[in-house]
């Protein structure tokens, strides 16, 4: 123990380090990868939702704007591989490297990958409208980003030594799918080919992000639970994760097969019907053994609520597509759009704010807690889920409904944009750096 001259005295304990100082900056952006990612991801989550909302209100009004690509292809591609993309590198290389038990990485290695996937949507937007041929170049430059980040990605993988990386190995795969079905999409927009088109956007949501999704859903639901319920296991399986990534997989080849040469045989419906009826079942079970009656029974449960809400609608999305090919096997129409909105909307679009606001809180310094003002953001995306599916499933009032769905969804967007993207650039509230 030190000691001191009687005359000296010992020097005084160094006080805590202040908050930082400063407003939102630009070049904060850099300092975390998850800022840089979800913020890109935040632009482009509220000027999509911003452009679809006036694209329908215009149709309502009677007006149609020009179109180079096909309306509902052109809003499939920028909705799922806008700003969903970004959103995954801001988690991935945040979550990826404490997976892997490798060092932190450097957001400012991942700016090209970054700024070529936000830019390439900037060519491909004005495209839609008024040349395929610039659409395509943005979609391809969006492309080449998106491979970039990839074999940043696939980098940290190699070096790993942990022995579970399983999850880790998924995204990568699907990530690869990812890849591939922007480099179709571009090739199409190219060529003009819509059947082609059409197949690459099957293959970005039910072969990219819904098994990201999933297998992230696999590894992190469960833990979030035991974390705030510790009486609740957290049980994850890994045949449970092969059997929805199967089901998955089977969706994806059919919607790809469909988009390429129309409609099914009567007995691979059927037969698809089946094991999306059986999907459905397990997920929707699932989402009870996981916690989901739980997760409603206070205020301080809903962040886990959310993430919960969230996975519920994949067991929803499943149990659609079965009742859908179902009709289609017996000779009737199916149920429309209904089990792809409850996928995008409700699975991917709840989950991905749900995680998101979830980081966002706990790298800022902030409780992770739901306010009132997330906690009504939150329910008014699920409103507007069931708005659109019920648009679907209701043909008689698809408008009304489908302008609710987008206003919902669109206030939602830029809600969240705008209160959770402004904290990206600001510093902590704990003054911790990161």
């Amino acid at each position: 123990m030190a000691t001191f001259p009687l005359h000296m005295q010992a020097p005084p304990p160094m006080p805590p380090a202040p908050p930082q100082s400063g407003g939102w900056r630009l070049a904060r952006l850099l300092t975390a990868p998850h800022r840089l990612g979800f913020f890109s991801a935040a632009v482009w989550l509220a000027l999509s939702a911003l452009w679809w909302g006036a694209v329908l209100l215009a149709r309502a009004c009677g007006l149609e704007p020009p179109w180079a690509v096909a309306p509902a292809q052109a809003h499939g591609l920028l909705l799922a591989l806008s700003f969903m993309p970004l959103f995954i590198v801001g988690f991935l290389f945040t979550a990826g490297p404490r997976w892997l038990a490798q060092p932190e990485v450097d957001a400012r290695g991942l700016l090209p990958g970054v700024l070529a996937l936000a830019g390439g949507w900037l060519l491909a937007l004005p495209g839609f409208h008024f040349s395929a041929a610039l659409a395509a170049a943005g979609v391809a430059l969006a492309a080449s980003g998106w491979a970039l980040l990839l074999r940043r990605y696939l980098h940290i993988l190699r070096a790993s030594q942990v022995a579970d990386r399983l999850h880790a190995q998924i995204v990568a795969g699907a990530a690869a799918y990812g890849l591939l079905a922007m480099a179709l999409a571009a090739f199409a927009l190219w060529q003009g080919q819509a059947a082609l088109l059409g197949a690459a956007i099957q293959l970005a949501l039910w072969g990219f992000l819904a098994p990201v999704f999933t297998a992230v859903s696999h590894r992190m639901l469960p833990f979030f639970t035991q974390a705030v319920l510790p009486a609740l296991e957290a049980w994850r399986p890994e045949w449970l994760l092969v059997a929805m990534l199967s089901a998955l997989g089977a969706t994806a080849l059919a919607g790809f097969a469909a988009a390429l040469w129309g409609p099914l045989p009567a007995l691979l419906l059927a037969a698809l019907a089946m094991l999306q009826a059986a999907a459905a079942a397990l997920l929707l079970w699932l989402a009870v053994r996981w916690g989901l009656l739980h997760s409603l029974r206070g205020k301080g449960l809903r962040l886990l609520a959310m993430l919960h809400g969230g996975f519920v609608w994949l067991g929803l999305a499943f149990a659609l597509a079965a009742a859908s090919n179902a009709l289609q096997a017996l000779g009737h129409a199916g149920l429309g759009l209904a089990p792809l909105h409850a996928l995008t909307m409700g699975y991917l679009g709840c989950t991905l704010i749900a995680m998101i606001t979830r980081v966002s809180a706990g790298h800022s310094g902030r409780p992770l807690a739901v306010d009132g003002p997330a906690w009504a953001l939150y329910l008014l995306l699920q409103a507007a889920v069931l708005a659109r599916v019920l648009a679907a499933l209701w043909p008689a009032q698809a408008t009304p409904l489908t302008l609710a769905a987008i206003g919902g969804w669109a206030l939602a967007c830029v809600g969240w944009a705008l209160r959770y993207g402004s904290w990206l650039g600001r510093p902590r509230a704990d003054g911790r750096e990161g």
